[in-house]
């Protein structure tokens, strides 16, 4: 199967989905083995990384998603900030 421009979204969403998970087990993994943290605090963490993985990922993982499916996509340019 051949992956086309069309399945750019569905592709980042598993994409940073898995990203995100994989570091809320990472966080989770580091406190079992290496702190005296209860499990409210551990899972407490995994949650807060997992959500704020999502909140990063998902804006940068979809264009370059994108742009590896769409031969000619170009992300919309960074907006400038400018002292008034």
């Amino acid at each position: 199967m051949k992956l086309q421009a069309k399945d750019a979204g569905l592709l980042s969403t598993v994409a940073y989905t898995a990203g995100s998970l994989l570091a809320a087990l990472i966080f989770l993994l580091a406190t079992v083995l290496t702190g005296d943290y209860g499990w409210v605090s551990r899972i407490g963490g995994a949650v807060w990384i997992f959500a704020l993985s999502m909140i990063i990922l998902m804006p940068t993982v979809t264009p370059l998603v994108r742009g590896r499916l769409e031969p000619g996509y170009q992300p919309p340019p960074a907006e400038e900030h400018t002292r008034h």
